[in-house]
């Protein structure tokens, strides 16, 4: 059964394309113009994703981000003009998955959408052992191997790439990622995150290229590259 598509957009020619791509990429899809329709689509729907423009008619996309979440277990990626950091970060944060920026290639648009799919995770459900390639990161209790030998980590190195794992292909804002690893007794700058990320990276990454496993969203934060 081909899963099902929610696109949200007040723009005809932008639900077109988005429908005929989606369609002939073998996916099943619904179309509202609104948040008003949102909603009622996606009650009466249940679709596996939904593509979600900010400037709705009615009301701020960004507010509808909470408000999907809670109406199931499904994918929201967004898909919009707005390309301000603090628009992705709002929007990464209000619990989106994605965010790709108009105008789109939709060859990167799928590719984005199959990966969110692929690891989708209900909210109330986290592996005990999170796996990427020879990567073992187990979450219990707190031990990572790389091809069957166990790397030592600080703890700070261990709870960001823990966050990281949690939430395996998606993004993980800076400021998630620093609430990870310092909680809310000190207030670290962003250049500390960014030592902490390099010396992951010299340990699960090498002799990988810098970013094979590790990605960087310019600006907003990192990401768990899942496994192709």
């Amino acid at each position: 059964m081909p899963a099902k598509v929610l696109i949200v957009d007040d723009e005809v020619a932008i639900r077109r394309l988005l429908r005929n791509t989606l369609e002939r990429a073998g996916y099943a899809v619904a179309e509202a113009m609104d948040g008003r329709e949102a909603m009622a689509a996606a009650a009466a729907g249940h679709p596996d994703a939904v593509l979600l423009d900010l400037g709705l008619p009615d009301r701020d996309g960004l507010a509808l981000i909470p408000l999907l979440r809670k109406a199931g277990d499904l994918v929201i990626l967004v898909v919009s003009a707005r390309e301000a950091t603090e628009e992705k970060v709002a929007a990464l944060d209000l619990g989106a998955d994605d965010y790709v920026t108009k105008p789109f290639d939709t060859d990167e648009l799928l590719a984005r959408l199959r990966v969110a799919l692929r690891h989708r995770i209900p909210a109330d459900v986290v592996p005990q052992v999170v796996r990427r390639g020879d990567l073992s990161i187990d979450l219990d209790r707190r031990v990572v191997r790389r091809a069957g030998a166990e790397l030592h980590l600080t703890r700070k190195e261990y709870d960001v790439l823990a966050v990281l794992a949690r939430h395996m292909g998606k993004v993980v804002t800076h400021d998630r990622a620093i609430a990870a690893a310092w909680g809310g007794d000190e207030d670290p700058r962003i250049e500390y995150l960014r030592i902490v990320i390099r010396n992951l990276r010299q340990k699960i990454e090498a002799p990988a290229p810098v970013g094979s496993i590790i990605a960087n969203e310019l600006g907003v934060g990192y990401r768990l590259r899942p496994d192709d």
